[in-house]
C-alpha cells in the first residue's frame, strides 16, 4: 500500500501543496475547478515539450491517393461499379449493405443468434451526405453523477420510447445497439478482411457519431430537442463507480447483465477490472489517475498514439489501439460486464455479456455514458496543446460511416465532418480533472538497475509467450537530448509484432530501469510506463483469431524522471498479468518520433 505522502506528492492539488493529506473521505470533493490547459505551462515537472508529425505517415503516400471516400461498414452502400479506382495498392472494395451477414460474438466461434444487420435503406445508391442542422441552443451533455431527479426521470422516459419502438425501426433500441455490433463483430467483409472499428484512427469518430444521433433520437422521443446524454466522468475519483441511477433495478436505465461486484458504489480499478479491488482505495485510485495521466499525456504527444494506428483499406499490416482506447475505455467494458464463463441459463455461458462483449455492449444503457467521457477525452486531449491536435490525414478526415437520424432518415457521415462537438450542437458541461497533476514523482527504487547483468532485447526477443516477468537491455538512438530535440521528437519503446488469441482477455505491464521483482501493485511511481489491455474481439483485416499489432509508450518523460537521459542504454521489464501464455512479441526497439 502507498504511502500517504506518496499519493500526496502526485495528485494532491493545482498547485503542489504537498503538505495535505489524500484520504478516502476527500477524494469526493478534490480539483472543483475545471482544467485550463496553461496549467500545463505552469507546472514545473509537466514539461509538454515533445512533439510528433500529426499524420506520422510518409506524404508520399497520400500524394498518390487523389481521393480515397472510404464508406466504412453499414455505410458500404455502393458496389464497384460506384467507386474510382484507387491510384495504388489493391484496395477492398466498400461491401454493399446487402453483403451484411451474421455477426461473431468476441471470445468465442459462436454466432450471434439474431441479425445485426440494419434496416435497408430503400434506395441503396441515392444515400445523401448528412448536413449538420442549424441550433438555437447547445445540448450540454452533463456529469452523469450530478443530474437532477427531473434529468434522471427524462432520460429514464425516453429510454422507455425507445425500447417501445417496433424492433424495425431503425431507431429502436435493439437498433441501435445492433450498430455497434455490426460494425464491431464481422457483420462487414472486404473480401476476407473484416471491418472493426476497434483498434485504429476510427475509434473515436465512429463513436462520436454514433452517440450523436442515439442523443438526437431520444430528445426526439420526448420531443426535446435541447437533451443531452450524461457522461461518465471516470476520470474523476467520484466518478470511478457506476452511477447511481445504472444501478436501479426495473428502470429502463437497469441491466441485470452487469457483473454484481459493480453495484453499491464499488470502486473501479483501470488495472484489474475483472478482480474485486484489492488494494487500498486511496491507493487504487492513485493508480487510476497515474494510468489517465499516462494515457492522456505522457504517452499520447503525437496524434496517432491518442486515436489508433492507419487504416485504409488494401494497405494495413499492423494495427494499434490509442491510448485511451486501451485504458480506460476497455477496462470500464470488462469491468461492467458479466463474469466470463458463468451460467446465463438455456445452457449459455457468458462472454462478458453485456459491456464486456462488443456485439452485445450497447444493449446496456451505461453503454453510451460511457462513450460520453471517452468522446469527451478527445475534447479535453485537444485542449491540451502541444501537438495534441486532430489528424490532417485525407485517408481518415474522408472516411464515411452510416446512420439513421431521429426521423428514420438514413445518411453518411464524414469523419472530417465531427471534428467540433459544438459544431455538432453539443458540449460537455465542464468538471475537474485530477489526473492533470497526477505526472509520477515517487521513485520506486534506488539507484540505477545494472544492465551489465541483464540480457539485451536482441538475445530475448522474439518470443513465443508472455508467461513470467521478463527484463531486458535495450539501447537508445541518442542520449543527452536538447529541449530542442524534444520538441521536434518524442522518444518511444515500440513492441512489435505484438500477437495474441483476440478471444482471450490479455495486460500487461511495463516498467523502466526494475527488475523482475518490481511491485505491480503501486502504479505512481516514475518507473512505471504503461500497461496494454485487450477486450476479445473479432479482428479487423483478416479471418484469424489471432493479432499483430504494433504498443508505443512514450519514455521522454520517463528518462528524466528516472535520471537515464544520458545512459546509452536502459533496462525495461514487462510483466504478464493477465493471458500471458497466449501473447508473443517479435522485436523491442527505442525510435524517435520525427516532429
Amino acid at each position: 500500500m502507498a504511502s500517504s505522502s506518496s499519493i500526496n506528492s502526485i495528485c494532491l492539488s493545482l498547485d503542489d501543496q504537498s503538505s495535505k493529506t489524500l484520504t478516502t473521505t476527500t477524494l469526493s470533493s478534490f480539483f472543483a475547478k475545471p482544467y485550463s490547459p496553461r496549467l500545463l505551462k505552469r507546472r514545473r515537472s509537466q514539461s509538454f515539450h515533445v512533439s510528433c508529425n500529426a499524420n506520422e505517415h510518409d506524404q508520399n503516400i497520400k500524394a498518390n491517393i487523389d481521393r480515397r471516400n472510404v464508406l466504412l461498414g453499414l455505410g458500404g452502400l455502393y458496389s464497384a461499379s460506384n467507386l474510382a479506382p484507387l491510384a495504388f495498392a489493391s484496395p477492398i472494395l466498400p461491401p454493399d449493405l446487402k453483403s451484411c451477414s451474421k455477426a461473431t460474438k468476441s471470445g468465442s466461434k459462436d454466432l450471434v443468434e439474431y441479425s445485426c444487420c440494419p434496416p435497408t435503406p430503400k434506395d441503396l445508391n441515392n444515400i445523401p451526405y448528412y448536413n449538420l442542422p442549424p441550433m438555437s441552443k447547445l445540448r450540454k451533455r452533463p456529469v452523469a453523477q450530478d443530474v437532477t431527479k427531473e434529468y434522471i426521470a427524462k432520460y429514464q422516459l425516453a429510454t422507455k420510447r425507445m425500447k417501445e419502438l417496433d424492433k424495425d425501426d431503425p431507431r429502436s433500441f435493439m437498433q441501435q445497439a445492433n450498430i455497434h455490433c455490426a460494425y464491431c463483430n464481422g457483420a462487414y467483409k472486404f473480401g476476407d478482411e473484416v471491418l472493426q472499428v476497434h483498434q485504429s484512427w476510427l475509434f473515436f469518430p465512429f463513436h462520436r457519431w454514433y452517440l450523436y444521433f442515439y442523443e438526437r433520437i431520444l430528445g426526439k422521443l420526448i420531443d426535446d430537442p435541447t437533451f443531452a446524454l450524461p457522461y461518465w466522468n471516470w476520470d474523476h475519483p467520484k466518478g470511478m463507480r457506476l452511477p447511481p441511477m445504472f444501478d436501479r433495478e426495473n428502470t429502463p436505465l437497469y441491466d441485470a447483465r452487469r457483473n454484481p461486484h459493480v453495484r453499491n458504489g464499488t470502486i473501479i480499478d483501470f488495472s484489474s477490472p475483472r478482480d474485486e479491488v484489492t488494494t487500498d482505495v486511496g491507493q487504487t485510485v492513485t493508480n487510476n489517475l497515474t494510468l489517465m495521466y499516462r494515457s492522456m499525456i505522457t504517452n499520447a504527444a503525437c496524434p496517432l498514439q491518442f486515436f489508433g494506428a492507419r487504416y485504409v483499406l488494401g494497405n494495413n499490416d499492423s494495427k494499434g489501439q490509442g491510448t485511451i482506447e486501451t485504458i480506460p475505455h476497455t477496462p470500464v467494458h470488462i469491468w461492467a460486464g458479466t463474469v466470463r464463463n458463468t451460467d446465463l441459463g438455456g445452457g449459455k455461458l457468458s462472454l462478458g455479456e453485456d459491456m464486456g462483449n462488443f456485439y452485445s455492449a450497447a444493449l446496456d444503457p451505461v453503454f453510451y455514458c460511457h462513450h460520453a467521457n471517452v468522446d469527451r477525452m478527445w475534447k479535453v486531449w485537444k485542449g491540451l496543446g502541444g501537438k495534441r491536435r486532430d489528424i490532417i490525414d485525407t485517408d481518415w478526415l474522408n472516411s464515411e460511416f452510416f446512420f439513421y437520424d431521429e426521423n428514420k432518415n438514413p445518411y453518411r457521415v464524414r469523419v472530417g465532418d465531427c471534428l467540433d462537438t459544438k459544431k455538432m450542437g453539443y458540449d460537455y458541461a465542464p468538471a475537474a480533472i485530477p489526473w492533470i497533476n497526477c505526472r509520477p514523482t515517487r521513485k520506486g527504487r534506488e539507484g540505477k538497475v545494472d544492465v551489465t547483468n541483464i540480457k539485451p532485447a536482441n538475445k530475448v526477443f522474439p518470443i513465443a509467450n508472455l508467461n513470467k516477468p521478463i527484463s531486458f537491455s535495450i539501447n537508445r538512438p541518442t542520449t543527452s537530448r536538447s529541449q530542442k530535440d524534444k520538441d521536434e521528437k518524442e522518444e518511444v519503446l515500440i513492441f512489435k509484432g505484438l500477437k495474441y488469441d483476440t478471444n482471450k482477455y490479455i495486460r500487461f505491464d511495463v516498467f523502466l530501469n526494475e527488475d523482475e521483482d518490481v511491485n505491480t501493485d503501486e502504479l505512481d511511481k516514475v518507473e512505471f510506463a504503461g500497461s496494454y489491455v485487450n477486450l476479445p474481439h473479432v479482428h479487423a483485416h483478416n479471418k484469424k483469431n489471432d493479432s499483430d499489432e504494433i504498443f508505443q509508450l512514450g519514455i521522454t518523460e520517463l528518462l528524466e524522471d528516472i535520471e537515464l537521459e544520458d545512459d546509452d542504454t536502459i533496462t525495461v521489464t514487462v510483466v504478464p498479468k493477465t493471458g500471458g501464455d497466449v501473447i508473443s512479441i517479435q522485436s523491442v526497439a527505442i525510435e524517435l518520433l520525427d516532429g
